[in-house]
This record gives C-alpha cells, structure tokens and sequence, in this order.
C-alpha cells in the first residue's frame, strides 16, 4: 500500500520563535496548513501565523504549556480539529537548563523532562493514534540535540531528556511504519535562536573555529530538513536523527586533544 495521501496538516508546538517557527513557515510554503503553538510569547505566535498565511496557506494559533501534563497534550487535538485533520507533527517545543546534576533539584529535573520528553511523547502519542485511524499515513519528527548523541557538562536533565526522545523515536519509528507513519528526529547543534542567546545575529558572521562549517547555524537550515522529512518523498526514511551541526559532533576526540585548559568543565 502507499501511504502518501495524508492530510497535508501540520502541527508546529513551539512555533513561536527559532527552529519552530521557521519549521512552521517551511512547511507552509511546502503546502501544509499549520497549526502553531507557543507557551508565552503570543505575538511571536501571531507573528509566525502571519508568515503562514502570506504563503497561502491556513494557520491557526493555540498556547500549549508542556509542564502542564498531560491536559496540555489536548491541544493536539483541538489543532487537528480545527484545521480539519492532521499529517504531520513537529515536537519542537523545549527548555533547558545549565546546571550540574549535584546541584539539580527534583523540581529543576521534572520541569526538563516534563516538557522536553514527557510532552513530546503526549503529543506524538495522540498525533499517531489520529494518524492510524485515518490510515494514510503521517509523518512525526523530533527536535532532539547534538545532546541526543554526545554529553555536555551542566546539562544533565536536558541531556537526559533528549537522549530518551532519540531512542522513543526509534522506537515509535518500528512501530509504526507497517502504517505508513514515518517517525525521525532532528538533532541541532548551534543554532541562532532565542534559546543560545543569538535571536538577531546572522550566524555567519560569528566565528566558531571548533566547527568545521567555522560559525553556527541558521533556523532556516533545520527548517528545510524538517519539510524534507515532511514530505512524501520521505517514505523510506524512519528511525533516524538527521545531525545538523556544522560537523561539530565530527570534532570529538580531535577538539579533546587539542583544548587548552580545563575551562570546558564549567560548561
């Protein structure tokens, strides 16, 4: 059977801002309605709304708090509805937090994964179920980290959080693929959003020696992964997470080798 008649509906949480919203506006131009979501930052949801719409396409915009589980998770559904169906799910919505696990208190530790991992897991979950009971198939793709696959000091809860989101998505990945449900995560390194603190700065005119791309990335560049993976050409492609780093995570054991001093053990 072919598996590529599925709504072209898009689910964006996290859209508001960054890697969210410019999967959202990828998306659009790639022909999906959007549905977008943010957890404070309401204009910078209206504002990616407005992007969607200039493309041609329908967006429509509601607030999701992924430390409010697991009602929060209805707002899967209440998208789904209100744009008509869905096909596509990007869980991009994410925190983090740069303390060392000595010092991490439960509270700290509960608010990472809840909406790092729990939330994603919720919202993929009733994604899936949608997408089986219309049985075209579907798409679910996964904003993890470069911290999906290699550690960074002071980050233990986020590390943890996304590392399980890597293997839940291989796991969902075999489950689901006999119905055409693709399931992939995508795993950035240095990107200039809001969340490293370089929202405004064009990235290549920032330099980053241990990169071998030399400077860090740019959202639009997640984004055309994301709309790769989106799309039903992407049939074949399950279970994995698409790396984009600038070749950081290349660099291991030659940037270990090669450090001056033990500055990197304050993150």
């Amino acid at each position: 059977m072919r598996f590529d008649s599925y709504d072209r509906i898009a689910i964006v949480t996290g859209s508001d801002s960054g890697i969210g919203e410019a999967s959202a506006v990828a998306l659009a131009k790639a022909g999906f309605d959007v549905g977008i979501t943010y957890r404070s930052d309401k204009a910078g949801a209206e504002e990616t709304a407005v992007k969607v719409r200039e493309t041609g396409r329908t967006a429509e915009v509601r607030q999701i708090d992924l430390s409010r589980l697991p009602q929060a998770a209805d707002v899967i559904d209440d998208l789904a509805e209100a744009l008509g169906g869905l096909g596509v799910l990007v869980n991009c919505a994410g925190t983090g937090i740069s303390t060392p696990v000595v010092d991490t208190g439960y509270d700290q530790w509960r608010e990472v994964l809840a909406v790092d991992l729990d939330g994603p897991f919720l919202c993929a979950q009733r994604a899936a179920r949608r997408m089986l009971r219309a049985g075209r198939g579907g798409r679910i793709i996964n904003i993890t980290s470069v911290h999906e696959h290699a550690p960074r000091v002071g980050s233990g809860a986020y590390c943890a959080a996304k590392g399980g989101l890597g293997l839940l998505t291989k796991v969902m990945a075999q489950e689901l693929a006999a119905a055409g449900i693709t399931v992939n995560a995508v795993a950035p390194g240095e990107i200039a959003t809001p969340m490293t603190g370089n929202e405004d700065v064009d990235p290549h005119t920032v330099k980053r020696p241990g990169v071998p791309v030399g400077r860090p990335g740019d959202a639009n560049e997640v984004a055309a992964v994301v709309a790769m993976l989106a799309g039903p050409d992407a049939a074949y492609v399950t279970g994995s997470s698409w790396v984009i780093d600038g070749g950081m995570l290349l660099m291991g054991p030659q940037a270990g080798s090669h450090l001056p001093d033990d500055e990197w053990r304050n993150g």
